[in-house]
C-alpha cells in the first residue's frame, strides 16, 4: 500500500501472476495468525514487535503455511482475498522483524529508493508457491489487479502510524465483507487520518484515486459511505501529512 508514495500505482509487475494458483489445496487456516494478532496487537492497531519476535517460531510456522499453500482456483473470491490480505500484513511484520529495531519501514534498504527496485515494498524476501515475491506483488499485481475492491486499502497495513489500523484478528472468508466495512469506518472516523468535515483526507485517496473513482464511484461517495461526517467541499480536498513512524506500542 505504501508504495504509492513512491510510484504510480498502475505500474506493471512482470511475472506477478506466475504463482497461478496451481494447487487445489484446501483454504489456509489463519487461526494461528489470529492468535498472534490478538496477543500482540492492541485495539488501536499498535504492534508489539518485541512480542512477535519472542513468538517468531510460531509466526514463522504460519508464514511457512502461507508459503506452501497459495490460493487455488477452487477457492472462493473471499477465501483468496482473505489469504492475500493476511499475507501482505503478516509479511510486512516479518519485514520489520528482519530489520528490528527500526523507526520506520522507510529506513529499510537502500537510502536511494528506486520504485519497484530498491524500496522495501519491492524486495522479494519471501516465496509463495515456490515463486519469489514482494509486498508490491501482492498489493498491485494481485489484490488491486484481480479483485476490484478498493476496500483493500483499508485493510493493508504498511507498518506506519498513518496506515489503517492493523486489525487484531485475521481476515477470514466468512467475515471478510464485514471486516472490510469495519476497517473503512475505523479509518474514515479516525481524526488523525481523515477529517472529512474539514475536507482533509489521507493521502490514500490521492495515491489511489483511480481505484476510488472506478465503476462510477468517487472519493466523496466512498468517504460518505463510512464517515460520520460527510465530506465537505469535495472539489477542494487537501491531504494530511503522512506519518511513516512505526506503528509500535
Amino acid at each position: 500500500m505504501a508504495l504509492a508514495a513512491f510510484s504510480a500505482p498502475e505500474a506493471s509487475l512482470a511475472g506477478t501472476e506466475s504463482y497461478v494458483m496451481r494447487r487445489a489445496a484446501a483454504p489456509v487456516d489463519h487461526s494461528a495468525y489470529d492468535r498472534l494478532l490478538k496477543k500482540h496487537v492492541n485495539e488501536k492497531g499498535q504492534v508489539n514487535y518485541k512480542g512477535f519476535k519472542a513468538d517468531q517460531k510460531e509466526f514463522d510456522q504460519y508464514l511457512a503455511l502461507l508459503s506452501k499453500n497459495p490460493p487455488a482456483k477452487s477457492w472462493s473470491k473471499q477465501e483468496q482475498m482473505a489469504y492475500w490480505i493476511n499475507a501482505y500484513n503478516a509479511y510486512t511484520i516479518r519485514l520489520i522483524l528482519n530489520h528490528y529495531p527500526v523507526q520506520s519501514i522507510k529506513d529499510i534498504g537502500s537510502k536511494i529508493k528506486i520504485p519497484f527496485v530498491t524500496t522495501p515494498w519491492a524486495s522479494k524476501f519471501f516465496s509463495i508457491g515456490g515463486e519469489k515475491m514482494s509486498l508490491d506483488n501482492i498489493e498491485h499485481g494481485i489484490l488491486r489487479k484481480n479483485y476490484n475492491d478498493p476496500r483493500i486499502h483499508f485493510a493493508l497495513v504498511c507498518a506506519s502510524v498513518s496506515c489503517p489500523r492493523l486489525r487484531n484478528e485475521a481476515f477470514t472468508a466468512e467475515k471478510l465483507d464485514r471486516q472490510l466495512d469495519d476497517q473503512g469506518r475505523d479509518f474514515l472516523n479516525d481524526p488523525t487520518k481523515n477529517k472529512p468535515g474539514a475536507a482533509q483526507l489521507s493521502k490514500y485517496f490521492d495515491w489511489y484515486k483511480g481505484d476510488w473513482t472506478a465503476n462510477g464511484q468517487s472519493v466523496a461517495k466512498w468517504v460518505d459511505k463510512y464517515a460520520k461526517t460527510k465530506l465537505v467541499n469535495p472539489d477542494k480536498v487537501t491531504y494530511l501529512e503522512y506519518n511513516w513512524n512505526l506503528n509500535e506500542q
